[in-house]
Formats: structure tokens, C-alpha cells, sequence
């Protein structure tokens, strides 16, 4: 963790899951808000939070459709977590699909909570371990390693943690072929996921790189690859 104590911002329409939320983060040195409903976090002031804890079910707008909304038309780039009783794959990769960085399941341990939340927040800043470069362009793609940004033909394009470090993996070493193992160790680490994650977020990220979605290459029955002439 940085020096500056990170803020979180818990979005759920159960009082005492808040109440017990709050509690404990704010015991490990986080700041913590939390609000009741999707449409009361859309009034905050979103860019200042380096965390979202997200409850799925909830009365008006749903966890996914604020994740939505945060993601496309605010433009925010912090991990954000689920926190939600459905437990199915498809919901998982629905919630994946829409820039999740994990999932907390109800019934859940404050221990366990904890322990994602340090692991999510340690994935997000582990974008400055790859390489020196700060800068890496390749056709019309730029990334930008020290403000973890991507512009495609001049325009930008809003990449999640997890995003940005697939496509850091993948441009730092153009024509290598990494399997979804490598991936699923480096980058989400603890966190147990399926290997279907990994094709979600390369899906996502073709879609972001637009006309340059071709490098993106599949290997069938290997992995991905970042290839350019």
C-alpha cells in the first residue's frame, strides 16, 4: 500500500454489511464511505476512490449496470470487487466481463474480505514492475507505463488494472505466447479464477484496441500473443 491511505467506497443496500465493512476497513488504516444504492454513488465524487465494493442485487439500479456506468461513462479505472450471494460461473463472468477485479461471496469472512482487497489493490499497482520503459508504442497503440494509459490513433482509451497489465505482459514481449496459467498467476495471483477470465478480458481489451484488435492473436490450444510486423 502507498503512503496515502486508500479510500474505498461500499455500495450496499444491507445497513449492517455496511456497518461491519466499514468497521473493520477503517481498522486496517483505509477511508471508507459507504452508500445505500447505485444511484446514491453516482453522486460522490467518483475519481476519488481507489476501491469499489459492489453489491450485486440491489433495489433500483443493479451492482452490474453501476460497474457499467463506471467503467464507460465515467471513465473510472479503480479495481472494483462484487460483493454478491450468486455464485454461478456465468455470473462471475458476467461481472468479469464489466472490468471486476474479484469476487466477495455472501455469507463472507471479514478476514477474507481483507485479504482480497489487499490482494486486488497490490495487482493494481504492480503495473510499475514491467520494465523500465515508460513509454511503448507500437503502431497506432501508445501505452503509457507511468500514468497507466492507453491512446489508440491519438484518442484514449480507459484500461482497468487488470487490462493494462494483460496488454503490458503481452507488449513488452511481442511474439512471445503466454498461456492462460501465466496469466492467471502473475496477475490475478490468489485469487481464484477460471481460465475463461483470461479470454473475457483479451475480448475486452480487442474491442478497446479497436483497428489494431489483430495483434491480438490466439494460439490455439497455447495461449495469446502481441504480434506486429
Amino acid at each position: 500500500m502507498t503512503n496515502t491511505p486508500t479510500r474505498i467506497l461500499v455500495v450496499d443496500d444491507e445497513e449492517d454489511i455496511c456497518e461491519i465493512l466499514k468497521f473493520n476497513l477503517e481498522s486496517e488504516g483505509y477511508l471508507v464511505d459507504v452508500v445505500s444504492s447505485a444511484e446514491d454513488a453516482l453522486k460522490r465524487k467518483l475519481d476519488g476512490y481507489g476501491l469499489f465494493l459492489l453489491d450485486i442485487m440491489m433495489k433500483g439500479m443493479s451492482g452490474y449496470r453501476l460497474a457499467d456506468e463506471l467503467r464507460k461513462k465515467h471513465g473510472v479505472s479503480a479495481p472494483f470487487l462484487f460483493i454478491t450471494a450468486r455464485t454461478s460461473e456465468n455470473d462471475k463472468l458476467t461481472g468479469f466481463s464489466l472490468g471486476a477485479d474479484d469476487f466477495i461471496t455472501k455469507p463472507f469472512s471479514v478476514r477474507e474480505v481483507i485479504a482480497r482487497i489487499k490482494a486486488v489493490l497490490r495487482r493494481s499497482e504492480t503495473t510499475k514492475a514491467f520494465g523500465q520503459a515508460n513509454i511503448i508504442e507500437v503502431s497506432g497503440i501508445t501505452l503509457d507505463m507511468e500514468q497507466k494509459r492507453m491512446l489508440v490513433n491519438g484518442s484514449r482509451e480507459d484500461l482497468t488494472p487488470i487490462e493494462f497489465q494483460l496488454l503490458s505482459m503481452l507488449m513488452k514481449s511481442p511474439g512471445k505466447v503466454f498461456n492462460r496459467e501465466q496469466f492467471l498467476q502473475r496477475i490475478w495471483g490468489e485469487v481464484n479464477v477460471t481460465d475463461r477470465t483470461v479470454d473475457v478480458h483479451i475480448t475486452r481489451l480487442r474491442k478497446k484496441l479497436g483497428v489494431y484488435g489483430n495483434l491480438l492473436i490466439a494460439r490455439k490450444g497455447y495461449g495469446y500473443s502481441f504480434e506486429y510486423e
